[in-house]
């Protein structure tokens, strides 16, 4: 009978301490239930993704040339990725200013080869043709942008 009795307290003794050892780890992963606060920082993205042009200042539609040129085209027309004319070479724009602003205006609007319509901007007509005239002038034309 003692033996038993030894037992069923090393038990509750055992029991006790793992309660008391788990207490805090349970508290640190909230598992209060109105630990609303920790659910959220717990389970909050690790990274926050805003797309190009919302922290250039400017609403959209009243970007200019170079703050749409900057959030968005550069990615291709910084490097020529895919075939793109480059910022700022002659040579590779001279046919494309050729065009004149509103061919090339239809033709990014449009999209052409791997440049997705306004390339893959959420310009605006305006802002668009600000954009191409800013890249073709730094490239020797002469466009008045709207």
């Amino acid at each position: 009978m003692r033996v038993n009795t030894r037992f069923r307290c090393l038990v509750a003794l055992t029991a006790a301490i793992s309660c008391l050892a788990a207490a805090p780890l349970a508290q640190a992963m909230g598992s209060g239930p109105k630990d609303d606060e920790g659910i959220k920082a717990r389970i909050a993205p690790v990274a926050h993704l805003e797309m190009a042009g919302g922290a250039t200042g400017a609403s959209k539609g009243n970007r200019s040339g170079e703050e749409l040129f900057k959030a968005v085209c550069i990615a291709c027309h910084g490097t020529g990725v895919a075939g793109s004319p480059k910022f700022g070479d002659k040579d590779a724009w001279a046919p494309r200013i050729a065009l004149g602003l509103d061919g090339l205006l239809k033709s990014a609007t449009a999209g052409k080869n791997a440049m997705p319509p306004k390339g893959g901007s959420d310009a605006n007509e305006v802002e668009l043709a600000r954009a191409i005239a800013y890249m073709a002038n730094k490239a020797g034309a002469n466009f008045k942008a709207p």
